[in-house]
């Protein structure tokens, strides 16, 4: 009884959601956006994907030599980059594999449509929610140094080199 009491002299906490937008935590996950030009085409956010939901298509393109003299190199041209999201589960793992920092957590959530064959995502669509995409926060000063940085500084043995 006296939990109900309570809530009765207890404002509401009606979400007025359509007309007020909620605040959202800082690196709340929503959709996953694409920088198109951090993107080298590895294909390994579609390999690591339990879902399949990664499309990628691309194609090899000859770069002429920075100095006179030197060889011409290949590099990939991202061609088309889609996510399907009605297959997607959200995992993140295609966040985590890439090595490029390519794709990021957006926190857009209002992407829904009436059509589930609406729910594939092209590249300018995945670009426009990088856009969204908050800056990383600051690292902690206090905090100890990575094994690589502390190997790197590690003072050489004698006789070593």
């Amino acid at each position: 009884m006296a939990a109900t009491a309570k809530q009765l002299v207890s404002p509401p906490h009606t979400a007025e959601y359509p007309d007020v937008a909620p605040e959202l935590p800082a690196r709340s996950r929503g959709v996953i956006a694409l920088i198109e030009s951090n993107c080298t085409s590895c294909m390994l956010c579609a390999r690591e994907c339990p879902d399949w939901c990664i499309y990628i298509d691309s194609h090899k393109e000859e770069v002429p030599p920075p100095k006179e003299g030197g060889r011409t190199r290949q590099r990939n041209v991202l061609d088309r980059f889609a996510i399907d999201f009605s297959l997607c589960m959200y995992c993140g793992i295609c966040v985590e594999v890439c090595p490029f920092d390519a794709l990021f957590w957006s926190p857009q959530f209002e992407y829904a449509e009436t059509d589930i064959r609406d729910m594939l995502h092209e590249k300018d669509r995945l670009g426009q929610w990088a856009e969204e995409v908050p800056a990383p926060p600051e690292l902690d000063p206090a905090a100890a140094d990575p094994p690589e940085v502390t190997a790197a500084n590690k003072p050489t043995r004698r006789g070593r080199r």
